[in-house]
């Protein structure tokens, strides 16, 4: 809870911070770096700092916390919480860590504001900020606690890769040795990390794409990323018979195995935790409701195409539509519309929970979409790739 102290300095400084978060970033993750190049070896993205996504995603999640806190002092944000966390514990952070941002962060609050950081303001901003960090690390000591280990990561064999769509690689993983796996859900993600060429190793997580009840084998399909550093190390380098490290799963936009009907509306890569959801769904022999809504630029794109298919035929009361901006390529026993995902005239269930997974501008538009035809807003899910740029704006 906001104390009522310091909630009016924050009502009245938000518009002003809020207008700077993104230039106090920069410098917050300057100075940090400079002063802790170690937290650049496995576990901040050196690719996310240089095309500024990650100092968007900070500067927006803290900027929804405290806008939250101003519009709602009793409470805390806890889907905004929740999926911060559930980065968090993927890439390993610790308690102790939080000391190490917070001095950063308000040095370079300290340096962008001048005068008007006042003994007053940063003490209300450090107020906020360790609410937020607090929360954080409850949340994150518990879902520590709910893994099958106590390890960050563990070592994983690739056993085999296999091109699919285009410029996306399918990679199956078994464990090396004895540590005890814990069971995925639909929709969850695991860190990967790994040492570049360099000798720094880097951390991006991926959508589990398969089904996840398995404790022997991992599975994760990649779409080749030419602006980052992990896809394409593993796609160029990696090979059967690597080892690798892989996190425990996590994430929480995660498909309840029973209840209603649900909508999984995705684009591009984006299929990937839609197909270890379908998989997971058919091997249990669901008889819901599922309607599944694909985006593609071109049918040879679709990463997941058989797999995801294979899932809908599967299951008794699931239905697949597709739409392809170029259609001609599609093949003879394709049903496809034409353009970008339009639901105009798709028949949408009233009670369905829709799951969406893609590029930014592609889930807004869907979720407007949705929303216009009568999903509430709240039955509605996204998963963001990578920073939550979506939450920042």
């Amino acid at each position: 809870m906001l104390s009522e102290t310091s909630r009016p300095v924050i009502e009245a400084t938000l518009p002003v911070i809020g207008e700077r978060i993104g230039e106090i970033t920069k410098k917050f993750y300057a100075g940090m770096f400079a002063a802790r190049p170690e937290l650049l070896d496995g576990l901040f993205s050196r690719a996310n700092q240089q095309n500024g996504a990650q100092q968007k995603a900070l500067a927006g999640s803290i900027a929804a916390f405290a806008t939250h806190l101003v519009q709602h002092p009793e409470s805390l944000p806890e889907s905004v919480l929740s999926r911060i966390a559930h980065k968090h514990t993927s890439l390993g952070i610790q308690p102790e860590q939080y000391q190490i941002v917070f001095e950063h962060l308000f040095a370079a609050i300290a340096e962008d504001l001048g005068e008007a950081a006042t003994d007053e303001v940063v003490a209300a901003w450090s107020e906020v900020y360790w609410l937020m960090a607090d929360a954080l690390v409850k949340i994150e000591k518990g879902l520590y606690a709910e893994q099958a280990n106590d390890r960050i990561y563990a070592p994983w064999r690739l056993t085999s890769r296999e091109s699919v769509g285009t410029d996306c690689v399918t990679f199956r993983f078994a464990p090396v040795d004895d540590t005890a796996v814990t069971v995925a859900k639909p929709g969850q993600f695991v860190s990967i990390r790994l040492p570049l060429a360099d000798g720094l190793r880097q951390v991006r997580q991926y959508s589990l794409s398969d089904a996840v009840s398995s404790t022997t084998e991992r599975v994760l399909t990649t779409k080749l990323d030419t602006g980052g550093e992990v896809s394409p190390f593993m796609h160029a380098t990696l090979e059967v018979g690597d080892i690798v490290e892989l996190s425990n799963p996590y994430g929480d936009i995660t498909l309840d195995m029973e209840g209603g009907p649900i909508i999984i509306a995705t684009a591009g890569i984006g299929c990937t935790p839609s197909a270890s959801a379908l998989q997971s769904l058919a091997e249990l022999e669901s008889e819901r409701q599922v309607l599944v809504l694909h985006a593609e630029q071109r049918e040879d794109n679709w990463a997941l195409k058989e797999q995801m298919r294979s899932a809908v035929d599967q299951l008794p009361n699931a239905e697949l539509k597709l739409w392809l901006e170029d259609v001609s390529t599609k093949s003879e026993d394709t049903a496809a519309a034409e353009g970008f995902m339009d639901l105009t005239g798709v028949e949408l269930p009233a009670d369905a929970r829709m799951y969406l997974c893609g590029p930014l501008p592609f889930m807004r538009a869907v979720r407007s979409q949705a929303i216009a035809a009568g999903i509430p807003a709240t039955n509605i899910h996204y998963e963001v790739f990578g920073p939550d740029l979506w939450l920042a704006a």
